[in-house]
């Protein structure tokens, strides 16, 4: 076991690659279905979708859906990776618990 990873590890930043992950591989969901979906602020979801970019476990796109922005974020195939490890881990601490 390697220790579980603190990008993936804060509770906030856990819960939204959880829920990336039960994405398809290579869809996005919108930033505002994914704030409204986790009952975040958009300062908060904002702050760890960036930390999450940073690492190199998501990616975000921002484009225009007529004239209004629109963002989308998904993970890349790292950051799928990466939640698979920290599970793992995960699995491997609680199982050395007695």
């Amino acid at each position: 076991m390697t220790g579980l990873d603190p990008v993936i590890h804060a509770a906030t930043r856990l819960r939204i690659v959880a829920a990336l992950n039960a994405l398809e591989p290579g869809d996005k969901v919108a930033f505002s279905a994914l704030q409204k979906m986790l009952g975040l602020t958009v300062g908060n979801l904002s702050v760890h979708l960036t930390k999450l970019e940073a690492a190199g476990y998501l990616t975000i796109d921002k484009t225009f859906e007529g004239r209004k922005p629109a963002t989308y974020a998904g993970l890349t195939a790292q950051g799928r990776a990466a939640f698979e490890q920290y599970l793992t881990d995960l699995k491997a601490l609680l199982g050395e618990t007695p």
